[in-house]
């Protein structure tokens, strides 16, 4: 296995950790695979400037360019939000309780969306796997093209009835 098979490898042991109630272990897997990602992609884009900010840009570059498909992006829309609100559950409530399995299955679910939006209409594997900060990319990535969504609809409106 190269580096970023052991990274990719350790992001998803440490979210199944967290999944089986594991959470100390299994954020500290997470934090280590996510670090060993980011220095894989890194050491193989030299050009990269310093600083957050180009770093940022193409990490929203990177994703858009691997989230092309409606169907999938319509399952990231939807799944990304479960995953967010699943993984606090998982984090905050006392495992393997009512409100724990309740994020269990809203996190598996979520997860279970954008793996066949990737499988079956995307044909990529998820962006993290190129690109560790997909992670933050791409929860804002969804919420701004929710937002144009939006916008888009009230000028219509507004334009159909002003």
């Amino acid at each position: 296995m190269d580096n970023k098979q052991i990274g990719t490898a350790e992001v998803v042991a440490g979210m199944a950790l967290v999944l089986l109630g594991h959470k100390a272990k299994g954020l500290s897997l997470f934090a280590h695979g996510l670090y060993g990602l980011e220095q894989e992609y890194r050491k193989a884009r030299p050009h990269l400037e310093p600083g957050l900010k180009a770093r940022w840009q193409e990490a929203v570059t990177f994703y858009e360019k691997t989230h092309q498909n409606e169907t999938n992006r319509s399952l990231h829309r939807w799944g990304i939000p479960v995953i967010l609100s699943g993984a606090a559950g998982l984090l905050t409530a006392k495992p393997y309780k009512m409100p724990w399995i309740a994020s269990a299955a809203a996190f598996s679910i979520g997860w279970g969306m954008n793996i066949l939006g990737h499988g079956k209409y995307e044909k990529k594997a998820p962006a993290f796997t190129e690109d560790p900060l997909s992670f933050i990319a791409g929860p804002v990535w969804d919420i701004q093209q929710f937002m144009q969504a939006k916008q888009s609809q009230a000028s219509q409106h507004t334009v159909r009835h002003g």
